[in-house]
């Protein structure tokens, strides 16, 4: 594991294989058989905690498009077992021990944040404009440098369950502020019409079962055709060594519903203990959470 480290500390992202995260055929055939129903019951109109299109980034809770890019609170109880299939493999051993080793915590300091699902638009194409996740297009090179020294204590996932052509990256931005050409390509509310117009992008594929652990500092984008079956698992876990760094960019997406007892005594007992530590960094705000970007 310690060479996946190395290269996710140097170029900001690693893709590991299948077998590191998802054990068996087994777990993965659950994985993409809940992954369907939430989808199926997205689409539908059935659950409304959707991502729609036309709307990059929180609060999604708006009305808009009926077309959903993305699903929110797939560890949601209303899921039931679909659920509960999501929510045992987001605090797996094997799950927990390669967040452990990138973002370098023990289990014991691990806390739960988000999982959502990225799928395909039924009848609209989409993207996602370059950004960083909380920090903002126009910060000034100060702001950048200031916000990526403290965004060193989570990171964020994408587990394709379909083939996935969908990300693009800037390897090496997780650590430097934006050059001057960089910025000028990720300044506006505006989607590029070419992802790789950005200086240094690069488009990443995923297999079905790899995953690709980024920080989600690092200059990304997402693109989504309604032409190809998409159903990506899309989390992120952080560590109580970051104290309330991480509260804005998580708690943005309205996890009240984590607070319920029916949500708690459904999780085992590390679950418990990772949600614990999550509601101890809401508990330690002060003011209103406000959101890392805007539309």
């Amino acid at each position: 594991m310690e060479e996946y480290r190395t290269i996710y500390d140097t170029q900001g992202y690693v893709v590991l294989p299948r077998t590191l995260l998802i054990p068996s055929q087994d777990v993965f055939d659950a994985l993409l058989t809940a992954a369907n129903n939430i989808a199926a019951k997205t689409r539908s109109g059935a659950w409304p905690h959707r991502r729609i299109v036309g709307r990059q980034f929180p609060p999604f809770d708006l009305e808009g498009e009926d077309d959903a890019w993305g699903v929110q609170h797939v560890m949601h109880p209303d899921l039931a077992g679909d659920a509960k299939v999501l929510a045992e493999w987001y605090t797996s051993p094997e799950v927990c021990k390669v967040v452990c080793t990138l973002v370098g915590c023990r289990e014991e300091e691990l806390q739960m944040e988000l999982f959502n699902l990225l799928i395909n638009p039924q009848s609209h194409n989409f993207a996602l404009r370059w950004h960083r996740d909380d920090i903002r297009g126009d910060a000034t090179t100060e702001d950048e440098e200031n916000g990526l020294a403290a965004w060193n204590f989570g990171v964020q996932w994408n587990t394709a369950l379909y083939k996935d052509s969908c990300l693009y990256v800037v390897p090496g931005t997780h650590k430097v502020p934006r050059t001057s050409a960089q910025r000028a390509h990720s300044s506006t509310l505006d989607p590029p019409e070419n992802p790789l117009d950005m200086p240094g992008s690069i488009p990443l594929t995923l297999q079905p079962g790899e995953t690709v652990f980024y920080n989600s500092n690092i200059l990304h984008l997402g693109t989504y055709t309604s032409a190809t079956p998409r159903a990506t698992l899309h989390a992120c876990m952080g560590s109580t060594q970051g104290g309330s760094s991480r509260a804005r960019n998580v708690l943005q997406h309205g996890l009240e519903w984590m607070e319920e007892n029916r949500f708690k005594e459904g999780l085992d007992e590390k679950g418990r203990a990772m949600l614990e530590r999550t509601l101890m960094m809401k508990e330690g705000l002060s003011g209103e959470v406000g959101y890392s970007l805007v539309n």
